[in-house]
């Protein structure tokens, strides 16, 4: 299974560096600071980062997805699986979107890699809170997978990647916007996503059997699971979520717009029971093997 994609969807750090080394690191930008500006839309002038859609944008959603991933790897957690992917995934977004030339609108995509992350990072603060309510479906069962620890690595990252992109990319594009100022499509930007997003699998994989689980490069999974894991299905499902942000934008009434997003929300949660029964433990199986791989082999 090494053709995998990680997807927001989502992604180096060593875990265990010395107090010292971490003195010398950028600042943290404070992510609450940066979402009032990520409500109002792009705005290439503004003071805030990302709602301008500068590159800074991209570097404060990665150290914020590293501090949230160092504290899961430390600690075993199951949701550092997904966390992981999605941190090298937009570490690999962030080559793309300095590489002149690689998209059409690199500030706006800059603005759109924002606002995709602060769904993942919503639904997670949500549920840790114990707001499940406030967390789309597909999220509750990866949530929920991962704190019960009944789901394989691949379980792990598959219904991340399920909840982020069949789920949330649908309402982040039709938030964003789907065409630009002048009246064109920003299709073109968004499929080039397609293009780097399989690069990711190459070290991705590796470093999860290495760290977290060897399991998560056997290939016995379900056809379509497998063709997931393999990024196969992943073009398809970023391709899905296009035309359901134009349903949700096209959308001619408050109640036709609510019933369209409905319909996101049933489908990605139908999809995580799905890989969730197909990557599950068995009957006398659980995750004590894994986790114990983990205590000796997961901080890098």
């Amino acid at each position: 299974m090494r053709k995998i994609l990680l997807a927001s969807l989502a992604c180096a750090t060593a875990l265990a560096l010395p107090a010292a080394a971490h003195a010398e690191d950028p600042p943290l930008v404070n992510w609450s600071n940066l979402l009032p500006g990520l409500s109002s839309g792009y705005e290439p002038s503004d003071a805030n980062d990302c709602r301008a859609g500068r590159i800074q944008c991209v570097d404060a959603v990665i150290r914020e997805m590293t501090r949230r991933f160092d504290r899961l790897a430390e600690d075993c957690d199951h949701d550092a699986i997904f966390a992981l992917s999605y941190l090298r995934t937009t570490e690999e977004y962030r080559l793309a979107a300095t590489t002149p030339g690689f998209f059409e609108d690199p500030g706006f995509v800059n603005h759109e890699d924002a606002v995709f992350a602060r769904y993942y990072l919503d639904a997670y603060d949500a549920w840790e809170r114990g707001d499940s309510a406030e967390v789309p479906p597909a999220w509750r069962t990866a949530l929920r997978a991962a704190d019960d620890r009944t789901v394989s690595a691949t379980g792990n990252m598959l219904l991340g990647i399920n909840a982020h992109i069949q789920n949330d990319l649908p309402f982040v594009l039709a938030e964003i916007g789907l065409v630009a100022r002048d009246g064109s499509s920003r299709k073109d930007d968004h499929d080039r996503v397609n293009e780097f997003l399989n690069k990711v699998s190459d070290d991705l994989i590796p470093e999860i059997a290495r760290r977290f689980d060897p399991t998560v490069d056997d290939s016995d999974l379900p056809t379509w699971i497998d063709d997931l894991a393999k990024f196969q299905a992943v073009p398809a499902w970023r391709e899905t979520a296009w035309r359901n942000a134009e349903r949700l934008v096209a959308a001619d009434s408050a109640q036709e717009r609510a019933r369209v997003a409905r319909e996101i929300e049933g489908y990605a949660a139908s999809q995580a029971l799905l890989i969730r029964s197909a990557t599950a433990y068995g009957l006398f199986e659980d995750s004590g093997e894994r986790d114990a791989f983990c205590a000796r082999n997961g901080q890098g």
